[in-house]
């Protein structure tokens, strides 16, 4: 069968850099840090007492107080983000058909904050069972995408991706697949995440995950810096309005790129750490690129997974130098999460929607933080260091991984009528 194609017409976004599309991309070209000492808690005690929280975001401008209640942070974030979306696409939610249109989200933790604040006031009370009856749909991951259907009416498919850190991703090439089989004429998609809580501090800290620079938090996050010590914490949601390139063309829709393809591969080395020679990572890469039907020359940026982490960020620059060759050094290869942290399982959301941002204005955002050159790592490759680039862009790949060894890649083209 003849595959559709599928065109981008919304963007919503909610991250520490910037609580919408507007302020996010500002805060991208500008290389705003979005990390600060925790305010949500007393860190005191924590080896990391920083992290890249949301700024200023009140939920009852949102939601009514009642409804607030009955929504972990992670539910709130992915409702905002959506919305926000669905807005910029601009279909007129009485003409779709509502069967045709599906949710598919991403979260790597879901509700942690419930979980943990219901297990904490258990185990302070009497050992009588007094628990939220809000708790356990707080809490699931797939609540989000649930809440976001029943807000529209949408009805086509709705599930949440979990994969860690891929799970926006995923939950992108998902999109991707049910749109060019047919199945749906838009797909609602991306990714939320709220753990900056005592629980995903100090879980990430007990595995030596984080960065502990709390001397100088604002400059933590520092991809591909031989002084690199670990990722930050960060927070927010990214949504992407997916839609059939003819369905959206009838319409009149305003349309941000192409999403050309999607790949997925396993590391299959290890629970949390990479495979040194960046195996896993070469070969996603290599799909992604089949599934487009682009050869590596077509690629013009990269957004790499990029977390700042000393093995991480080495193997994903040695799979680029082996899948690109000599082009690699011709790529404007970035890592935004220097600005806005790690959002974990709405990492991949937030990162395409910069790439697709990178390909309109013709503006690379910047690996920000960057002060020492790590002799592991080939020169030659321009890492887009501390400062923002101009370049025509007509396609942009997105890199995440996640613990497991769950590897995604997404392509974005510049859409050709």
């Amino acid at each position: 069968m003849e595959l559709k194609r599928v065109v981008v017409t919304g963007l919503g976004a909610l991250t520490p850099i910037g609580n919408n599309i507007e302020e996010y991309w500002d805060g991208l070209i500008n290389g705003k840090s979005g990390c600060a000492p925790i305010t949500y808690f007393d860190a005191e005690k924590f080896k990391t007492k920083f992290a890249c929280e949301i700024k200023d975001f009140d939920p009852l401008q949102h939601f009514d107080r009642k409804e607030a209640r009955k929504l972990d942070k992670f539910a709130q974030y992915a409702l905002v983000s959506s919305d926000e979306a669905i807005k910029d696409a601009g279909f007129n939610l009485d003409e779709v058909d509502k069967f045709r249109v599906g949710v598919i989200w991403g979260a790597g933790i879901g509700g942690i904050e419930t979980f943990q604040d219901e297990v904490i006031n258990f185990n302070e009370g009497d050992g009588t069972p007094r628990f939220n009856p809000f708790f356990i749909p707080k809490m699931i991951a797939d609540i989000a995408p649930g809440n976001i259907s029943i807000k529209h009416g949408f009805m086509g498919p709705n599930y949440t991706t979990v994969s860690a850190c891929a799970s926006a991703a995923n939950a992108i090439i998902d999109a991707l697949n049910y749109v060019r089989l047919g199945q749906c004429d838009i797909i609602v998609t991306g990714g939320s995440e709220a753990a900056i809580t005592k629980a995903g501090v100090g879980g990430f800290n007990a595995m030596h995950a984080l960065s502990t620079r709390n001397e100088s938090p604002e400059t933590a996050s520092r991809p591909f810096d031989a002084t690199r010590d670990g990722f930050v914490l960060g927070e927010g949601a990214g949504a992407l309005i997916l839609e059939e390139y003819e369905h959206a063309k009838k319409r009149g829709a305003k349309i941000y790129a192409e999403v050309v393809g999607g790949g997925m591969s396993s590391d299959a080395y290890h629970m949390t750490a990479p495979h040194p020679e960046g195996i896993g990572v070469e070969r996603v890469m290599i799909n992604c690129l089949e599934n487009a039907g682009l050869k590596p020359e077509d690629v013009d940026t990269i957004n790499t997974h990029g977390t700042s982490t000393p093995l991480g960020d080495v193997a994903e620059l040695k799979a680029i130098t082996k899948v690109f060759g000599d082009h690699a050094k011709d790529i404007n290869i970035n890592s935004t999460k220097s600005m806005t942290g790690h959002l974990l399982g709405a990492a991949g959301a937030i990162e395409a929607i910069a790439s697709i941002l990178a390909m309109k204005h013709g503006i690379v955002p910047p690996t920000i933080n960057h002060t020492t050159v790590d002799e592991n790592i080939d020169p030659s490759l321009n890492l887009t260091l501390n400062k923002a680039q101009k370049r025509d862009i007509k396609v942009a790949l997105s890199n995440t991984f996640g613990f497991g060894g769950h590897n995604a890649c997404v392509l974005f083209k510049r859409l050709e009528e």
